[in-house]
């Protein structure tokens, strides 16, 4: 025995080679399972020459705010009761569409103006930054105009998409500016005592009509300025040219169209629609007062309708770039068949979205908001619109889908459409067509337009104080299918 085996003792050292032991022990299954793991991974890179697929970050499904969910299926569309009206325009078929989100509300007042504001911004901000440049002001100016300056001068090495980008959303100008990104980073100074300098006040004078156009001492916005604009692709277009030219690969260019569409409301539709009445207050207050902020949208034509869904989609969008978040797919106007669907509730012989025949509850309330009574609009407790979350809403949790305001759908109208349109998805759109359907009825229809099978019609270029509109989204992917 050693001396260091006499201070500590054989079983300290016993002890201490166990440990030890112990410790090799696990180190090796740390080895081992670090060489297993390497291993697995290197078989997984090499794929051995099977066919494996392009995997991607799993995605799922997200509902859009203010939306629900419909699930699609197959329904009798069009009138299966009789025809009260002898139209004879909505012959009853079984079709079958897929499933979509739909807002549970028309697009109210406060919604659109979010639209509006967007807009308003981006014309100024381009405004302010050409001023810049003209005065060769930069970011050395921060206590002028000069911090409105565009952000970037060089664009040579943005990509096609970039360039697209900024050309139809950054600054919507046709001249040398056009493609430069607005300095979104700094806001707006609306109040006429905190312009920096007199530069600025002449930008901001010119968005508003010139003196002589005012009244009530009130600063008039120039509305006609409030203009936005975005390309589409017609799909359907295309589709029928290369089935006419049996050619898969035809130049898209002509499909490839540009609109720009003036985006403010029009408000003297209260006046317009209804001659010999007096309806000013409505004109004055409806899309500018609070008191409003939730009612359904009114005055907006069917291709303002559809330049809200395209701005709607980039908006949301553009936030998902921000977050390195998969796209999000298009918002857009309702298939007229989609709009059916909805409106029906999962209730397929319903003739109202509530699903009876009755227009009044078992208390003698009225259901929706529409006229009852000849020369009667108070009837059912509203005038005009109501907030756009009022009476009950059907079994989608859709509000309104009949009366209170009319509303716009994609498609184009035809009476004799449903003898012809696909049984799948179907729908008419024409792009030269200028009539588009609406559905619904409204706060000045008589009961029949609230019927879930009536049709009408309106100018896709026309607005009126009666149409609104709501929209949906695809829904990707498919629920997963039960065995039973």
């Amino acid at each position: 025995m050693n001396d260091n085996q006499k201070m500590f003792g054989i079983n300290s050292f016993k002890k201490l080679d166990y440990s030890i032991l112990t410790i090799e022990k696990s180190m090796k299954r740390v080895v081992l399972f670090l060489i297993a793991l390497l291993t697995l991974a290197s078989c997984g890179n090499k794929n051995r020459g099977e066919l494996i697929g392009v995997r991607q970050k799993k995605w799922f499904p997200e509902k859009p705010y203010g939306m629900t969910l419909v699930e699609g299926g197959s329904y009798i569309m069009g009138k299966s009761d009789e025809d009260v009206a002898q139209l004879q325009n909505a012959p009853a078929r079984s079709v079958t569409v897929p499933s979509f989100y739909m807002d549970e509300t028309e697009i109210t007042n406060s919604e659109y103006k979010q639209f509006v504001y967007w807009v308003k911004d981006s014309v100024t901000l381009a405004l302010l930054a050409r001023k810049a440049e003209e005065l060769e002001l930069g970011e050395d100016n921060q206590d002028g105009i000069g911090e409105y300056a565009f952000k970037d001068a060089d664009t040579s090495d943005l990509s096609e998409f970039q360039k697209y980008m900024r050309q139809n959303y950054y600054d919507i100008s046709e001249d040398s500016y056009a493609g430069r990104a607005l300095n979104w980073d700094n806001s707006i100074q609306w109040a006429t005592q905190d312009y920096p300098d007199q530069a600025y006040a002449e930008v901001m004078d010119s968005m508003y009509l010139p003196p002589q156009f005012w009244y009530d001492g009130e600063m008039k916005l120039d509305v006609s300025k409030l203009v936005y604009q975005f390309t589409w692709f017609d799909a359907e277009g295309a589709a029928r040219e290369s089935q006419r030219t049996r050619t898969q690969f035809i130049d898209r260019t002509p499909f490839i169209k540009k609109e720009e569409i003036q985006i403010y409301p029009d408000t003297t539709v209260w006046i317009k629609d209804f001659v010999y009445s007096y309806n000013e207050p409505m004109h004055n207050d409806y899309f500018s007062h609070p008191a409003y902020q939730d009612y359904p949208v009114v005055g907006v034509s069917w291709k303002q309708a559809v330049a809200f869904c395209n701005w709607r989609t980039h908006y949301k969008n553009s936030y998902q770039r921000s977050k390195n978040k998969p796209l999000v797919n298009k918002f857009r106007l309702p298939s007229e068949a989609e709009w059916e669907y909805a409106a029906r509730g999962g209730i397929p012989s319903g003739v109202y979205p509530w699903g009876g025949p009755y227009l009044l509850n078992d208390r003698g309330c009225f259901l929706a908001n529409f006229k009852p009574l000849r020369g009667d609009y108070a009837a059912d407790q509203a005038v005009y619109t109501v907030e756009a979350k009022s009476y009950l809403p059907n079994d989608y949790n859709l509000f309104n889908m009949a009366g209170n305001v009319a509303e716009w759908t994609s498609s184009s109208y035809d009476s004799n459409a449903y003898e012809y349109v696909s049984s799948l998805s179907p729908n008419m759109s024409i792009e030269e067509e200028s009539r588009k359907v609406v559905r619904g009825g409204s706060w000045k229809d008589v009961a029949y337009y609230l019927r879930v099978s009536s049709r009408d019609y309106e100018y896709k270029d026309t607005a009126r104080s009666f149409i609104g509109f709501r929209t949906v989204q695809d829904y990707l992917g498919t629920a997963k299918v039960k065995i039973k």
